[in-house]
């Protein structure tokens, strides 16, 4: 497997630079560090006291790596998940906090474990996902990717705000999902027809 530094890196590039979109919930952003999880941490990189977008726009790479590897895959246990699953669950987890997790502990309930979707990262959800992957070894990535595809398009259908990051302007797939199809093996891709279809209501 890619080392959890590799991977992040991967996500700072998915990421992209400073962004402050009032439909994103997470805010100012940068390198896919938002404004919260700075005040979180208390990073006052301008030292004047408060965290602001300021201190967002001074991020660097590196900075952002730091928390993503120690706040984003170390303390959420994600190491301890199968190696398929740490990279697409890490990427989301960056994305999307510990919906991330609700996603999988769903998916394994589907699959025939009682788990709490709690979002946390626990010795069942361990122990669940472990087997899965026994079980399954080949697939359980896919599983999980397409999951995550599917969380995205029922937000978008919940919060119409949020249907520019599933859709394009154009009608193609916007970067929630093309983001969680980078995760999910070229023949489980949707085709533009079937992504379309999905979006048609939305319309």
């Amino acid at each position: 497997m890619r080392s959890v530094e590799a991977i992040a890196d991967e996500i700072i590039a998915r990421e992209g630079g400073f962004v402050n979109d009032p439909d994103d919930p997470g805010g100012a952003t940068k390198f896919g560090v938002t404004i919260h999880t700075m005040r979180r941490l208390g990073l006052d990189l301008d030292g004047d006291g408060r965290v602001t977008v300021s201190d967002v726009r001074r991020i660097t790479k590196g900075t952002a790596r730091k928390i993503f590897v120690d706040h984003y895959f170390h303390r959420p246990r994600i190491a301890a998940l199968p190696d398929a699953l740490q990279a697409s669950v890490f990427d989301m987890y960056v994305n999307a906090g510990a919906n991330a997790v609700k996603v999988l502990q769903r998916l394994l309930n589907q699959m025939g474990r009682s788990l709490a979707v709690d979002g946390a990262i626990g010795p069942k959800t361990i122990t669940a996902a472990r087997a899965a992957t026994a079980a399954a070894p080949g697939h359980i990535a896919d599983a999980y990717g397409i999951a995550r595809r599917n969380y995205y398009y029922a937000l978008a259908d919940r919060r119409p705000a949020s249907r520019k990051f599933a859709r394009r302007r154009d009608g193609g797939k916007g970067g929630w999902i093309r983001r969680a199809e980078e995760f999910i093996a070229p023949r489980y891709h949707l085709t533009e027809t079937e992504h379309r279809d999905r979006v048609a209501a939305w319309d």
